[in-house]
């Protein structure tokens, strides 16, 4: 699909500001950046811990959850979502899969970021919002897009599995990144045949994402295998990362079949009995 459908420029944003039906979302790995930091002007925070993350088990949001989250945001199903965050949006693709894991047809990505949002002078505000509440139905799921964890086993011996975790991550020299110790499997490695690919390999050194040349350059091997029918599953740790990839592939590479497994390593590497490499 164009990359306009899913992407917005820095440029874009700053000329609809505060437009009619567009609604602009903070999704950070530093959820406190939003107030520490500025945001930028109209846009709104979800809280990936808190408000994207079920409070009563470890799992995502559900539908319900989800609507009534949208509901009292002010935002409506027909609405033009555009979210961004902080560290090349790698939770910002998070948010985005979990949209449209969810449904919403109109979800795009600020290209660059947080980061080239500021590098570029434009500006920042520390007001909230206070949108009028609305009736967000509760929306469907395409579960075609998520792999739980029966998936991925299911799969072992003919999916293609990409690990967008760092080298050391992959290989098992460590079991988280290095700020990020406080959640892990309890096992090293990675899983059987996967793919070692970093997500952030398919970033520029401004934050944008590289051209679709450079992409089907660094994910030749998995593109090649889609062609033939293959299943691609995406996991990190616990499932931003791969939601980056998920977003790459899918939405800017056009590949269908690709599913993000959210569960990622913190649950694969605590499952007991299942094979792991290193």
């Amino acid at each position: 699909m164009p990359r306009s459908d899913v992407l917005v420029t820095t440029a874009w944003m700053s000329e609809h500001l505060g437009a009619a039906g567009i609604h602009i979302v903070e999704v950070d790995e530093d959820a406190g950046a939003y107030a520490a930091q500025g945001h930028l002007p109209g846009a709104m925070a979800l809280d990936w811990r808190t408000d994207l993350q079920s409070q009563a088990s470890r799992d995502i949001v559900g539908a319900e959850e989800f609507a009534t989250l949208l509901g009292a945001r002010g935002i409506a199903p027909g609405d033009t979502v555009v979210l961004y965050g902080g560290n090349h949006n790698w939770f910002a693709a998070f948010g985005y899969w979990l949209f449209k894991l969810y449904g919403h047809a109109d979800v795009r990505i600020l290209d660059g970021g947080r980061m080239k949002w500021t590098m570029e002078g434009r500006p920042l505000t520390d007001e909230v919002p206070e949108p009028a509440a609305t009736d967000y139905p509760v929306p469907g799921v395409d579960a075609e897009i998520r792999a739980l964890r029966s998936d991925v086993l299911d799969g072992l011996d003919h999916d293609v599995l990409i690990d967008v975790r760092s080298v050391d991550e992959f290989t098992g020299r460590l079991l988280a990144p290095p700020h990020l110790p406080q959640e892990g499997g309890q096992q090293r490695g990675h899983i059987p045949g996967a793919l070692s690919i970093p997500w952030n390999r398919a970033v520029a050194r401004d934050g944008t994402f590289r051209s679709d040349e450079d992409l089907r350059r660094l994910y030749a091997k998995p593109l090649l295998a889609a062609e033939d029918g293959a299943r691609i599953v995406t996991y990190c740790r616990i499932g931003e990362r791969s939601s980056h990839t998920w977003f790459v592939l899918r939405e800017l590479l056009g590949v269908s079949g690709v599913a993000n497994y959210d569960g990622s390593w913190v649950e694969y590497g605590s499952l007991i009995g299942v094979p792991v490499e290193r």
